[in-house]
This record gives C-alpha cells, structure tokens and sequence, in this order.
C-alpha cells in the first residue's frame, strides 16, 4: 500500500494482505551471520534466513503474512550490529502489541542468533532501505600467528601476516569519493545491474584503516561508509587493501582497479565472516518515535 492511500478496516482478500495500512514500525537487530544464507528470504523454504526469521516470527504474532524491507542485504556469513528493517501495519495491530512487548516477543521467537535491540514507530511509509542516507561496514583483520580463539567467527584470520597499515590507508583513501566501482562488484551481479541500464557508480563517503582491540584481540579494522553498495563491493575492497598492505602492490593501484571496470583487475573478496554491517544513518523526520 502506497503513502497516498486511504486506510481502511484491515480486511484481508484470501491470499492478500490486509489493507488499510497506516502506521510503520521498524526493528533494529544485530544477529551471527554464521549459521544464516544471508538475510534474504530464500524461495526454498528449509533455507534459514535473517529475513525468513524475522518475517515468520511476525507472522506468527499478527496472524498474517508480514514482509519485511531492510537497510541492506547482507550475504551469507555477514554479521550485524545495527541493521533496520521495516514493516507497515494498522491501527489496530498497532493497539494489539506496544513496541517493548513486541521487542520481547521476537526476542522469544527468533533464532538465537538474532537479538533485536529497539522498536520504534517511523513516519507511515518509511522504507528502511529507499530512506536510508548512508551505511556503515566494518571488517575485522588478525594477523597474529594463534588463533584468535575468542573472535575468530568475527574475523579474517590472517596468521603470522604482517600488514602496512599506513599504506593501506593510503590506497583506502582513493576509494573515497564517488567512483565507478564495477571493479569491486561481483560479476555476475554487475552484469545485471548494465543489463537494467543502472549504474555501477557509488559513493563512499569515509574510507578509514586502523588497528584497534576487538575482545582483547589486536586487530586491524577497515571501516567502510557509503550511501549504497554492490555486491561484496566491500568485501572486495578489503581484498584490495591487503594486497596493498602485504606489499604486492602499491596505494596507487587502486587507481587502475578503478579505471578497468573489470572484477578480475581488484584483490579477492575477503571472507564474509570479517564483515560486520555497523549502523545505517536516515534523516531526522525518519527518526523513531512517533507518537
């Protein structure tokens, strides 16, 4: 139902969802990509999901089908800290369940790797993904020789590797700016994105390397913020960066990466288990609240 629609009963059509949606709720989540295929819904229903949790956990609490939209899809291994994901409803479901009851229901229903951390009612016809402003990667290096037992699921274990930090930051910073990343896109997907006539164009707003502690574990973090990403674009610029940082190639690489629009040009894409999607950043009249 579109923002210009005039809400109704609620009543359901069989095989429909209910119109008469008014009012749009969001989840703030952060889950353990390990044992998910990423967080979106899978045709195959024994597949499990982020998305496929959440939806069927919502469903189940509103006795309809719920389809959710989120700030952005993560792959399979992916973690989460910060991600939003909405969904619109009506004014009696909205009665039906106050935000912290329906925090505790979910929290009881999904997959314990799941965790939703707020529910908040948004301006009706918020749409986690399309409003959003901007989004924030961050991806987890350890280069010391043992394992990092405590974070290895959150980490690239690089054992005994030494990376130049300083030169890394070097070459993340020409990735700052807007730029033509099909480079750094998976193939097959930039491909379909030409085909659509889309463009392969992002802008990266901030592009930092920096050793930092994660869990009492040293390690070395690429903090990644943009306004939108293709597939394992970040991924592939990390892959980029260390080969960069283990002296294979120099800051100014990066340069050609960018100008040969051709994945094979660019580093590996770096193991989803190092990916944390951070946070995502909406305008102030998207903020939560209302009401």
């Amino acid at each position: 139902m579109t923002k210009g629609q005039a809400p109704s009963t609620g009543a359901t059509n069989e095989g429909q969802e209910p119109v008469g949606f008014c009012r749009t709720m969001s989840l703030t989540l952060g889950y353990n990509g390990a044992p998910f295929a990423g967080f979106a819904r899978q045709a195959e229903s024994h597949v499990k999901t982020v998305q496929g949790e959440l939806e069927q956990a919502l469903s189940l609490l509103y006795r309809r089908e719920v389809k959710t939209v989120c700030a952005g899809r993560t792959d399979a291994g992916v973690h989460a800290l910060g991600q939003v994901v909405s969904f619109d409803l009506t004014d009696e479901e909205m009665r039906a369940k106050t935000p912290r009851s329906l925090q505790r229901s979910m929290n009881a229903l999904v997959d314990d790797g799941i965790s939703i951390s707020a529910v908040e009612e948004r301006p009706f016809g918020f749409n986690a993904r399309f409003d959003a402003r901007w989004r924030e990667y961050h991806y987890h290096i350890c280069t010391q020789s043992a394992r990092p037992v405590l974070v290895m699921p959150l980490v690239w274990h690089l054992g005994g590797v030494d990376l130049d930090v300083d030169a890394m930051q070097r070459a993340a910073a020409r990735l700052v700016g807007e730029h033509d990343f099909k480079s750094f896109c998976m193939a097959a997907s930039a491909h379909m994105i030409e085909a659509d006539g889309r463009s392969t164009c992002r802008n990266v707003m901030a592009c930092d390397v920096y050793p930092e502690m994660l869990a009492g574990t040293p390690v070395i973090t690429v903090r990644v913020v943009g306004n939108a990403f293709l597939h394992s674009m970040v991924r592939t610029m990390v892959g980029t960066l260390v080969e960069v940082g283990r002296g294979k190639r120099d800051a100014a690489w990066v340069d050609d990466v960018l100008a040969a629009r051709d994945r094979s040009a660019a580093g590996q894409n770096a193991p989803a288990a190092g990916l944390t999607f951070w946070r995502v950043g909406y305008e102030e009249r998207c903020e939560g609240g209302v009401g």
